[in-house]
Formats: C-alpha cells, sequence, structure tokens
C-alpha cells in the first residue's frame, strides 16, 4: 500500500512539473508542419504559441547550387502566448526539400518544407468532390505520385466566432496514389497543370463544403456592414448567442441542452472555422468553385459574390491577390424554361470579373451534366482555372477565357454581336451555332439563326423583324458551342436588361 501511494504521489508531483512545461513549450501553427510549402517571392508570416514573454526564433539554411541562403527572425511571445515573425523566400529559393527551425525553451524541426506557390482552393461541393469520384480517375491516380505536390485539408468545422487553429489533426501530405484520391480533384488537377508549367513546388489548401452558400464563407464583420445580410446574421449570433447560456445552464443544472444553431450554412460560419484559421498564411492566389447554393438569390449574388473575394483579400493584407471560378456547368433538364435562375447567376459571375480585378473565371458550358449537379469531367474544369492563373498570376502572355460579348449593334432584321478574348479567332463546334435567341419590343424570344462573320456573329430571326435583344446560353440547361480558337468556350450572356427572375420586386409604399 504504501508503495502504491508513494507512486501515486509521484506521478502527481510529474503532472504538475509537466504541465506548466507543456503550456510553455513553443508550438507553431498546424500549417506549419513536416510536408509544408512556403509561398516564394513574398513575405511569409509563420506563427504560433509560447509560454508569454518567452523569446522565439524561426530560422532556415538552404544549401541550393551549391549556395547557401541562410535567414533567421525572433520575437517575443505576447502577454497572451501569441507570437509571428515574418520570413521572405526568393524566387533563387524554390525547391526543396529543406528544414525550418524554431526554437523557444524547446526546439521544433520542420522537415521535408518546399518552396512554391501556395493556393487556396475553395467553394462547395463541386470543389470538394473527391478525385475518385471524377471521370476515369484510375489512370490520373495511378500517375499522380509527385513530391513536388502538397496537399492540406481544412477540417470541416462551423464556428460562430472566428478561430484560429483546426479541428483534429490535419497534416501536409505528399501527392501520390494514396493520399490524392480523396482530395479535391479540382484542386487537383489545377494544381498539377500548375506545377507542369511552372516547374515549382505546389502547395494546395482544399477548404470546400458541400451545400453551402457564399454567405458562410463571409466575415461576420462584413456582412453586417450590408443591409442585405445584416439582420440575417445579427439574428443568427443572437441565437448563438442564447444557445450557449441555455447550454450551460442545462449542464449545470442537470437539463437538456438546446439545439445548437450553428451549422455548415449559418452566415459566417465557415469563414470562422475554415477560413480564418488560414489567415494570414502566404498565398499567391484562390481558386472557387460554388454558386448552386446562391442561385436562387442570384441577383443579390451579385454584390455577394465581390464582397466575399474582397473580404478575403483585405483580411489577408495582400493586395488584390488573384481569385479565379469557375461558371455554373448546364444543369436540369434541356428544354426547361420555368426557371433561369442558373442563367442568372452565371451572369452575376461573369459581372464579377468585369467589377473587380483580378479575377478569372472558368466557363464549362461543354462540361455539364443535365441530370447530376456534380459533372464529373472535372479534369478541363483544373486546366482552365490553371491557364487562369498562369495569365493573371505569372503574366504569361495566353488567352485565358473564352468570347466574352462586349456590344450590339443592329442593322435592319440583323442583330450583331462583338466579342472580347476573341484570342486566335471566333469558331463553332458543330455544323451550326446553337443557343442563341432574339427578341423584339415585346422582349418575347425567339430561336435565332447565328453566323460566325469574321470576329462577329450576326443573329436574325424570321419571327422577329425588329430586333433588339441578344441572348446566348439562356436557361439553366443550355446547348452551346461558341468557342475561340484557342480552345475556350464563350460564356453566357444577354444584351438586355428585361426583369430578372432572381431580382426582388420593389416593396410596396404604405398608405
Amino acid at each position: 500500500m504504501k508503495r502504491r501511494i508513494l507512486a501515486v504521489l509521484a506521478l502527481a508531483a510529474a503532472a504538475c512539473f509537466a504541465g506548466p512545461q507543456a503550456r510553455g513549450d513553443v508550438k507553431p501553427h498546424a500549417l506549419f508542419s513536416d510536408g509544408m510549402v512556403l509561398q516564394q517571392g513574398m513575405k511569409c508570416p509563420i506563427w504560433g504559441t509560447a509560454e508569454p514573454g518567452e523569446q522565439v526564433s524561426v530560422s532556415y539554411d538552404i544549401v541550393k547550387n551549391f549556395a547557401r541562403s541562410a535567414a533567421a527572425a525572433a520575437v517575443n511571445a505576447d502577454k497572451n502566448g501569441k507570437w509571428k515573425v515574418t520570413l521572405q523566400f526568393s524566387p533563387e529559393l524554390a525547391g526543396g526539400p529543406y528544414t525550418l527551425t524554431i526554437k523557444g525553451k524547446n526546439t521544433i524541426t520542420i522537415k521535408d518544407v518546399y518552396v512554391g506557390e501556395v493556393w487556396v482552393c475553395s467553394g462547395q461541393s463541386n470543389m470538394e468532390m473527391r478525385l475518385r469520384d471524377c471521370h476515369n480517375p484510375q489512370e490520373t491516380i495511378k500517375n499522380a505520385k509527385n513530391p513536388q505536390i502538397r496537399l492540406f485539408t481544412v477540417p470541416k468545422h462551423p464556428s460562430d466566432k472566428a478561430v484560429h487553429g483546426f479541428k483534429g489533426d490535419p497534416k501536409w501530405l505528399e501527392c501520390n496514389a494514396d493520399t490524392v484520391p480523396n482530395f479535391s480533384g479540382v484542386a487537383y488537377y489545377f494544381g498539377r497543370d500548375l506545377q507542369k508549367a511552372r516547374h515549382v513546388p505546389v502547395g494546395l489548401i482544399h477548404t470546400s463544403w458541400g451545400g453551402t452558400r457564399a454567405e458562410a464563407w463571409t466575415s461576420r464583420p462584413v456582412l453586417e456592414s450590408h443591409e442585405e445580410w445584416k439582420n440575417e446574421s445579427v439574428k443568427y449570433h443572437q441565437d448563438a448567442a442564447k444557445y450557449k447560456e441555455a447550454a450551460k445552464d442545462a449542464k449545470e443544472n442537470g437539463g437538456k441542452a438546446p439545439n445548437n444553431p450553428t451549422h455548415a450554412n449559418s452566415p459566417s460560419a465557415l469563414y470562422n472555422g475554415m477560413i480564418a484559421p488560414l489567415i494570414p498564411y502566404a498565398i499567391k492566389g484562390a481558386i472557387w468553385y460554388q454558386g448552386e447554393s446562391n442561385a436562387g438569390q442570384a441577383y443579390r449574388y451579385r454584390k455577394l459574390f465581390p464582397t466575399m473575394i474582397q473580404n478575403w483579400r483585405d483580411d489577408w493584407k495582400e493586395g488584390d491577390f488573384p481569385f479565379l471560378f469557375v461558371q455554373l456547368a448546364p444543369w436540369i433538364a434541356r428544354g426547361d424554361k420555368s426557371d433561369r435562375t442558373w442563367a442568372e447567376l452565371r451572369e452575376a459571375q461573369l459581372l464579377t470579373t468585369q467589377n473587380l480585378k483580378n479575377t478569372g473565371m472558368a466557363v464549362i458550358t461543354d462540361v455539364g451534366d443535365a441530370i447530376d449537379i456534380h459533372p464529373k469531367k472535372k479534369e478541363p474544369v483544373g486546366a482552365r482555372l490553371a491557364r487562369a492563373a498562369l495569365a493573371l498570376a505569372y503574366g504569361e502572355k495566353i488567352e485565358y477565357a473564352g468570347p466574352v460579348y462586349d456590344r450590339l449593334k443592329i442593322e435592319g432584321d440583323k442583330a450583331i454581336l462583338s466579342f472580347t478574348h476573341i484570342g486566335k479567332g471566333l469558331e463553332m463546334k458543330g455544323e451550326t451555332l446553337q443557343g442563341f435567341t432574339v427578341a423584339g419590343t415585346d422582349q418575347v424570344f425567339h430561336p435565332a439563326m447565328a453566323e460566325i462573320k469574321g470576329d462577329k456573329v450576326v443573329v436574325r430571326s424570321d419571327k422577329v423583324a425588329n430586333p433588339v435583344a441578344v441572348r446566348y446560353g439562356w436557361s439553366n440547361n443550355p446547348t452551346v458551342n461558341l468557342w475561340n480558337k484557342d480552345g475556350l468556350p464563350a460564356t453566357p450572356f444577354r444584351t438586355d436588361d428585361f426583369p430578372m427572375v432572381t431580382r426582388p420586386k420593389p416593396a410596396k409604399a404604405a398608405r
């Protein structure tokens, strides 16, 4: 018995000693771990926790091409035990593997570190869709091994307030046949093409959640600064506060806890739990595939989407970093004229590229699926995003978008359309141009004959003697075939500003 008591006392003493020491250990944020990729050519914040006031240093010593490069930075943790230093990795250091050393009272060595390009990959289910579930993935997975590509998946975590860490223990993974099948298909194809073109390591941070609205990916202060979303955001956070009080009371008094109002589509919940923990990790840009869950409010998305983009840019404090996104694919049976919400959402996305600088859009009218909201052909999606990145983020002189409507000229019964992003010229995929409709002053649209004339498209219909408006691909699931000779499809568009399905009707004046 005496031995047992002494053993218990010894364990208790050890625990008392170990506790403060463990709390005082330097600990970097989970993003800074073995296998990571650091962004080249810009300041890279590196942060974590330590004992308040403890001095923390971060250093590297790199030998490349027989030349040595070394740097170190030191700082004291603040009163809350938080620290952050900044290092810069010049483009000459692109490559790896390297080692990063973090020292305080303890020393942490981060191995297998690469320097290259880092991209955030976010959105809803079409971004989340695993490579293994995409079209014909077997050969892609078989050939996926590439230590120059690193994968990081943010755990799903909705939160009513911004958090700084991750739920669980996510890790950077080397891209290979074992790790890539469960990673985002779009993100992988994007990263694969980018790495092949730039010849440097690529880090992909995947953070997405199926079926989610853009409101969930936008911060609370930003939502509450706009009348459109203020009331929804305020009410949700009031409900969240009431829930916490009720849950605390139930725990203290043995009662039943109420249902938690925080879920994946709560205002700001995914920004708080899945974007905020990434900031301010140095990134080159972001790719985004979302919009399906906002299609019913496409008119509001005209403002919401660029607001969300600017929100991320402002909080990251890296300027107007490239933000590249995917236009909604065709979906819902052809011939359905009862709903045009997806056409209006696509227009909101197009307007974002025209109104917000350093944004690019991948048009995928050729790879939709009328009966599946999750089209499986994700390779062209990643390829077109990578092409936009090469042009917008890296300055390569390539055409990165398909034809975009520019202006309309009426000559008798003909509507003559001009375009930007013509590239090497306009062309059609098929025997006749499809997807064009034309309307007169009655605003009734009729199928139209269309013909490419040089760098213009001429549209007419026997049923419209005096055209005033043209639409192209203006349906949820359009059949369209206008491309440029650079291999990119034209975006759907309309030349009119006739009433929209999703535009809220003006409130009636009180009598």
